[in-house]
């Protein structure tokens, strides 16, 4: 198996690899968002939580455009080593940590124990729900206090199907949606 750091580093190559390629008349963003969206627990939830993606993560900006207003959506803002959660409001976003998009501190907070349903970005994902992150641990200190379903958000090539090792704090996701 390999190491965490070899994973996330084989995974970063294969993302500047495959940058700019399409295998269909639909986007891989499109088609994973597509497949979300058609989820009971998507269609149950109220109050959802995404992210703000990075350049190399599956982009969330469309999809929060259609949904925004019809579901009450929370994404993260980083403050100090934490993810704190604030309602998405399009007037209250602003560059911050590493240049992601977040919400201005004045944003209406949301206690994660109000999360029906929770996106988690991730550089690599495995068939067992396991996730492995960039490293600085925001969505391991975030995770415990999600009582809700989690779902990785990947394209398919950040399936690693020899397995990501897990350490005793990571929390599994409960479902992966990919491109394929």
């Amino acid at each position: 198996m390999e190491s965490k750091s070899e994973i996330r580093k084989r995974i970063r190559a294969l993302m500047k690899a495959t940058s700019g390629t399409q295998s269909s008349s639909f986007s891989p963003a499109e088609l994973i968002w597509s497949k979300a969206e058609h989820l009971d627990s998507f269609a149950a939830a109220g109050t959802i939580l995404l992210y703000c993606a990075l350049p190399d993560e599956v982009p969330t900006a469309e999809f929060i455009k259609r949904w925004y207003g019809r579901k009450r959506i929370a994404v993260p803002l980083v403050v100090g080593e934490n993810l704190i959660l604030k309602e998405y409001d399009s007037a209250k976003m602003q560059p911050g940590y590493a240049g992601i998009l977040e919400p201005t501190a004045d944003a209406m907070d949301i206690d994660p124990a109000e999360i029906d349903l929770a996106f988690i970005p991730g550089v690599a994902f495995d068939r067992s729900g396991n996730r492995l992150g960039r490293g600085k641990g925001f969505y391991d200190r975030l995770l415990p206090h999600l009582n809700c379903t989690l779902v990785g958000i990947c394209r398919e090539f950040q399936i690693v199907e020899d397995g990501i090792p897990a350490d005793p704090w990571d929390r599994k996701v409960d479902v992966v949606v990919t491109n394929k």
